[in-house]
């Protein structure tokens, strides 16, 4: 009994040696703990390397807008914040695919802006909005990691940039249009493959694969060493972490599979039917209509493929809907 014991313990010491030095995703620690003031040291550094200025959180604001009639949408993103500047920093991570994502940052940013500026004011009230997408699946074709879009006003034929003048404490003081308009950055975490050099890199590293160095000095990294350790959540709150991850892998799986099998029955039928309608007609451009038809019908069974494997493995229907593009009607018919 003595040496069962003995082993027992000896198994636990080895797990929680393997255990202590592997941390939380991020995308879980933004929505359950960075939200509390404790926290904020981390989410500062996050913003400090993601913006490269010093940023200091003051407060989370709410971040589902209310809705104003029954067609309205929720501004749903997974942090909304406040700095000491007064301007807002929203921050998003997207685990799967989603169709119009870039239509969907845009709404969420304008509504931002709206939900902070009340009848009556002054449009100098208005709040600058940073937003910053994580993303965890292939947005489109870029060989780069971090995309940076700001407004500016270039000059057609001059080059120049201009300056807008504004009224601040009943002083004239020009300024450039990337000081008032919304900046928003998408970080394309499976695209970073670098040894980790700069605080930025280490960043990517912990987003992409959860490690953090011992003797990182990246803003944010250190904290997050000591305050995101798997090891200090509870066994039950490894167990919910734990099936929230099984969750992305099957949703992840289960997309990338259909997508395939989509693009391959799309491309076989596509050849057979162009070929059938090219011979008919004695026209080369029958193939050609013909393969992109069916890719664009194999592409739409691939999707409602995806939908269906979503459903069986219990994913809620507005999931399913965002990752898709397939109505909640189809959803249910399926």
């Amino acid at each position: 009994m003595k040496k069962e014991e003995s082993d027992l313990k000896i198994i636990e010491e080895m797990e929680r040696r393997e255990l202590q030095d592997r941390y939380i995703r991020f995308d879980w620690a933004i929505k359950r703990l960075l939200r509390q003031k404790a926290n904020f040291d981390v989410l500062d550094g996050f913003l400090t390397v993601m913006l490269n200025e010093e940023i200091k959180i003051v407060e989370i604001l709410e971040s589902e807008g209310n809705q104003e009639s029954a067609d309205d949408k929720y501004n749903r993103v997974d942090i909304k914040a406040l700095n000491s500047k007064g301007e807002i920093i929203i921050v998003e991570i997207q685990n799967t695919r989603e169709l119009h994502y870039l239509e969907r940052i845009l709404y969420g940013v304008a509504k931002a802006i709206t939900e902070h500026i009340s009848l009556g004011e002054g449009y100098e009230k208005i709040k600058k909005v940073y937003s910053i997408s994580i993303l965890y699946f292939d947005i489109g074709i870029g060989t780069d990691y971090i995309y940076h879009g700001q407004n500016h006003f270039v000059g057609v034929h001059t080059g120049d940039h201009l300056r807008v003048n504004t009224r601040e404490r009943d002083v004239i003081v020009s300024h450039l249009p990337a000081e008032i308009f919304p900046e928003y950055i998408l970080v394309r975490v499976n695209e970073f493959d670098k040894v980790a050099l700069t605080p930025l890199d280490e960043w990517m590293e912990y987003l992409k694969d959860g490690t953090i160095r011992p003797d990182t000095t990246a803003p944010g990294l250190k904290e997050a060493r000591e305050k995101l350790k798997y090891y200090s959540m509870s066994p039950q709150e490894r167990l919910i972490y734990d099936r929230h991850l099984d969750a992305i892998m099957i949703q992840n799986d289960v997309i990338d599979t259909a997508k395939l099998e989509g693009r391959i029955e799309g491309k076989a039928e596509g050849k057979a039917e162009g070929k059938a309608e090219g011979i008919v007609e004695g026209k080369a451009i029958g193939l050609a209509e013909g393969e992109a038809k069916g890719k664009a019908e194999g592409l739409a069974e691939g999707m409602r493929q995806v939908a269906a494997r979503m459903k069986d493995t219990g994913v809620d229907m507005a999931t399913i809907a965002k990752c898709t593009g397939l109505s909640e009607e189809i959803i249910l018919s399926l």
